[in-house]
């Protein structure tokens, strides 16, 4: 639905949300294939400045894991967008929480220091894809230009001696400035399960473990929340599965058409063209 469109019960519970999960990628900025040189996207950092004139709590969760939550923030600060600490979470972040609950103290990570860093602060060790390491679990991220079939091998080695495997994001593509581009994680997952038969389990979006740990970080309750994103396959379902507020934008992966064949049941509660559309809601509520 478009904003014309929007219901006086879905506005309602606009007017009732106490904190906003925001995506980064399709959703605030486009940068290129490699996550570099993000800028922002129209009226995004105007909305942004909104959300802390209005006092509303918020989040960046990204499904990337090239940078660290840091590093992104970083990134987002210097394209001009007015941050708190602390302000971006990523896969790494809720993986660190399924892992302590789990009991995983070694981790093979396919992936690079966006994934490791934030591991090793938590007391993760994380190990390379090395042959015969012995491990709790897998998980694989970005691990693009480093992907060796060998490392494939181990990792597959790993999970058949009965390390659980974990996946970053499911998602088969992201939103760059050069169009959408082919995720890893997914790649490599299908890789593993098709060999091992493993259970693939998601610790970024949209994954309601995702949710709960962002909802944490902003202290309000889940169904208190307002998820905003591009990717028909992410945000939306992490909001549904969760009693959140689901808002589509059609800036990234997703456009004005992407639930039109979908049921009631699967679709956003809000389908805007992009951020600085939900600005305006929000200024009126």
């Amino acid at each position: 639905m478009s904003e014309p469109l929007a219901t006086p019960a879905v506005l309602d519970r606009l007017r009732r949300v106490r904190g906003l999960v925001l995506d980064m990628d399709g959703t605030l900025v486009l940068g290129d294939r490699n996550n570099r040189g993000i800028r922002p996207l129209p009226r995004a950092v105007e909305f942004v400045r909104l959300l802390t004139e209005l006092d509303l709590r918020f989040c960046v969760f990204t499904n990337g894991t090239v940078k660290t939550p840091q590093q992104c923030a970083d990134a987002l600060l210097q394209a001009g967008f007015p941050l708190p600490d602390d302000v971006v979470l990523t896969p790494a972040t809720s993986a660190v929480e399924v892992f302590r609950r789990r009991g995983h103290r070694r981790v093979m990570v396919l992936g690079g220091k966006g994934i490791t860093e934030p591991l090793e602060a938590a007391g993760i060790e994380a190990l390379p894809p090395l042959p015969r390491t012995t491990a709790d679990a897998v998980l694989a991220g970005w691990y693009r230009q480093e992907l060796t079939f060998e490392s494939l091998e181990a990792a597959v080695e790993a999970v058949s001696a009965g390390a659980a495997f974990y996946s970053a994001s499911q998602s088969p593509y992201f939103a760059t400035a050069e169009g959408r581009t082919l995720g890893s994680s997914r790649a490599i997952s299908a890789v593993v399960r098709d060999v091992t038969g493993c259970e693939v389990t998601v610790v970024g979006k949209p994954s309601v473990q995702a949710l709960d740990v962002a909802a944490r970080h902003l202290g309000v309750a889940a169904d208190e929340v307002a998820v905003v994103g591009d990717d028909p396959e992410l945000e939306v379902p992490m909001a549904l599965g969760g009693g959140a507020l689901a808002v589509a934008v059609h800036t990234g992966i997703g456009h004005a058409r992407s639930f039109a064949d979908r049921p009631e049941h699967e679709r956003p509660h809000l389908d805007l063209a992009d951020v600085g559309v939900l600005a305006d809601l929000l200024r009126r509520s």
